[in-house]
Order: structure tokens, then sequence, then C-alpha cells
């Protein structure tokens, strides 16, 4: 799989914008996570595989080398991953949004138990909400 990249063409953009590219870079599987476990300092493979929950190895590999690839992470000299000063900023843009679903996830709550409140057919059942200590993304 090709590691995404501004002005090439990502998925859901074919000119490759560089949202598009962000966005689908923190779209695949776990790459969110592993920005969000690595904010506070570097961590050895098995250390952030723990934190990830021990997700594959090998998928952890591959979202390191897309990671690192996109210049977000990089590898210490003690063989550590960290994030870069782009993957802190990335971090820092991401917490805003992780604000917001907090807030929605109380909205859509507060709505459920509004009975007077419309509701769609096709809202899916509760569920509860990742809290912003548990990271963006739990897979």
């Amino acid at each position: 799989m090709v590691t995404p990249t501004p002005g090439q063409p990502v998925r859901g953009s074919t000119t490759g914008r560089p949202l598009m590219a962000a966005l689908d870079l923190f779209g695949r599987r776990w790459s969110l996570r592993v920005v969000w476990e690595l904010h506070e300092g570097a961590l050895g493979f098995r250390a952030l595989r723990g934190r990830c929950g021990n997700m594959s190895s090998s998928v952890l590999r591959q979202r390191l080398v897309e990671l690192i690839e996109s210049r977000l992470v990089h590898q210490t000299p003690d063989g550590h991953y960290a994030l870069t000063e782009l993957g802190q900023e990335a971090h820092t843009a991401l917490s805003p949004l992780v604000d917001w679903s907090t807030a929605w996830a109380a909205a859509l709550a507060e709505q459920s138990t509004d009975p007077d409140a419309p509701t769609s057919p096709d809202a899916p059942a509760n569920s509860a909400p990742d809290t912003p200590e548990a990271g963006p993304e739990r897979t």
C-alpha cells in the first residue's frame, strides 16, 4: 500500500489535496492510535504494540513505515519511535477534534434520553464513546 502524499491521488481525491492525503493517512487502521500513543514520548516497538492493545506486529510495522515516510514519526538512535515536530503538530491539530467528538457524543446521548427529540429510524444503537484519555481510535 502506497503512503498517502499531498499532491498525489489518494483515497477520495484524484488531486491529492493535502487535507485529503492527511485524512487518508489518518483513516488507516491504527494510524491515529500510534500518533496518540507517541505524543507523550518515545516508545520501543513492543511497548507501543502493548499500548495499542497488542495489535498485529505486521500492521504496526506497516503503520510505522507509513508514518515515518510521512515524516510524522522517526526512529531514535536507541531504536524507539517518537513523533517528529510535524507529528507533534498533527497531534495538537487533532486535539480539538477529540473535544468536539466528546461534545457530539454528549449531544447524541442527550437526544436519546429526550422523548420529544426527533430521531432517525436509521440511527445506530447507543454505545459508550471513547474518552480523550483512551485516544481517538480504539480498534
